[in-house]
């Protein structure tokens, strides 16, 4: 079995293992279980004809749907990249369904559904692949270490050890260390006896290094919650709790019954019905944009990261990636949980290890065992899985040093893919200033004819991304 396994996965030609695949795969799903929690709350409220969701089934459907498409990753594919629903398309869906009159949840899905099917054909065309290809090898090390710090911001926010400034405070500072710049809390102490721990084994190079530092915070975790009863950081109907934990609370949840009714709900004309023709092609163009640009970004900082990136920058079986994750999106919007993509957290299985698809088997089998076993994700909280993801933000953005910073055409495009990735939370943000000003640079430089023609299309589709908000305004929308 073992060598069957190797065989396929090309787990010895990739300088892995079957043991460090399987503890990459234990490494991502505890580090991204976390959506089967949180993409429930944010799809939560009512839309305009005050239907929900409902909690029990997003949470079904969101773990089905990513162990389902994790799995095909890994065995298509054969690349250690986990597949759930993204952060950010999601929560554009749900402010667009609280804020525009006569927007309903079929309708919006259906859009997800419509830019799915869109992004497909592109994948199919080759144009996405070709698009890939076009961007330069410097922007290519830019997108890792951007994502690298965004990777790392995240495990800081979610332990609590960073957090917002709240508008009250009436500063322009937007971050802050803790609560008003003081660390307090249990949690945090879980973060940081974690962190410390993760970055003595890494240091000392111990196999499992990630895997260990999270399940011994979470034991910490688990005891720290029963001694002294600590509780959400929010509740409904509390006032919040700056010393809570961020989302999940330690210990064993409540078990629902599998409830999978909102596969097929989704409207895919409802929204150029509802919202108008115009209206609903320009969010629908939003929602493209943006799982077009961030699986390309993710895909292409964790390939380096694991090591498959071929000295020419390709990507074995890129056509493939790119076909599970566009359909991704077609399966995430039809089934109302909003787009499943490339989830950046797979970088701490790679921090862990793994190499091959197996690791994405791995993760998926245990996504779909989520459905049913949802009670053991609560044991696991956000503060006992960052401190992985900060040390796989420092793995990543050691490959700063690849970067050609005397070439001010790569350096100052490069510098802005990097710093705009965790500053607007978003990697299609840090891609479309890099991207933009790639293109402007080479220009001011004299040497617009090396930029290639894919480029200069991708930046004047980001021109008119940033400039969306403007656009709406004078068409009224």
């Amino acid at each position: 079995m073992a060598s069957a396994l190797d065989r396929y996965f090309m787990i010895s030609e990739r300088g892995s293992s079957v043991p460090r695949e399987i503890r990459g795969g234990l490494a991502t799903f505890f580090a991204m279980s976390y959506i089967v929690v949180l993409n429930p709350l944010i799809l939560a409220g009512a839309d305009s004809a005050g239907n929900t969701l409902g909690i029990p089934r997003v949470a079904a459907a969101t773990a089905l749907v990513a162990g389902l498409l994790t799995i095909i990753m890994g065995l298509w594919a054969k690349h250690p990249f986990a597949i759930a629903t993204g952060l950010g398309v999601n929560a554009f869906v749900a402010v667009t369904v609280a804020t525009h009159p006569g927007a309903t949840w079929p309708d919006m899905m259906g859009l997800v559904l419509v830019a799915g099917a869109v992004m497909f054909v592109l994948v199919l065309t080759g144009f996405r692949t070709a698009v890939f290809r076009a961007v330069p090898e410097g922007l290519k090390t830019a997108i890792v270490v951007g994502i690298g710090i965004f990777i790392a911001l995240i495990g800081l926010v979610n332990a609590g050890f960073v957090r917002r400034i709240p508008d009250a405070a009436g500063t322009t500072v937007p971050l802050s260390l803790g609560d008003g710049g003081r660390l307090l809390g249990w949690p945090t102490l879980v973060f940081v006896v974690g962190l410390v721990l993760t970055v003595a084994l890494v240091v000392r190079r111990v196999p499992g290094a990630l895997l260990i530092g999270i399940l011994a915070a979470t034991v910490l975790a688990n005891v720290l919650e029963l001694v002294f009863r600590i509780g959400p950081s929010v509740a409904p109907g509390q006032e919040p709790n700056p010393a809570g934990w961020s989302l999940v609370v330690p210990g064993l949840g409540t078990v629902a019954p599998v409830d999978l009714s909102l596969i097929g709900q989704a409207d895919p004309l409802g929204a150029f019905t509802d919202l108008g023709v115009l209206g609903a092609s320009i969010m629908a163009f939003v929602i493209l944009l943006s799982i077009f640009f961030d699986a390309m970004g993710t895909m292409v900082g964790l390939a380096r990261e694991a090591g498959s990136m071929r000295p020419d920058g390709q990507i074995p079986n890129v056509d493939r990636v790119l076909l599970v994750d566009a359909f991704g999106a077609v399966a995430g919007g039809g089934s109302s949980i909003s787009s499943n993509q490339i989830f950046v957290e797979s970088g701490a299985g790679i921090g862990e290890g793994a190499r091959t698809g197996l690791a994405s088997v791995v993760t998926g089998v245990l996504l779909l065992l989520a459905m049913f076993l949802t009670p053991l994700i609560n044991l696991v909280p956000f503060e006992a899985v960052a401190p992985a993801l900060v040390v796989v933000g420092f793995l990543m953005f050691q490959q700063v040093a690849r970067i050609d910073w005397k070439d001010l055409g790569i350096a100052i495009p490069a510098f802005l893919t990097i710093g705009l990735m965790p500053f607007t939370y978003s990697i299609a943000n840090g891609l479309g200033a890099g991207f933009v000003s790639y293109v402007l640079v080479r220009s001011f430089q004299g040497r617009a004819r090396e930029v290639h023609p894919i480029m200069w299309a991708v930046a004047a589709a980001f021109l008119l991304f940033f400039g969306i908000g403007p656009v709406e305004k004078l068409l009224g929308l």
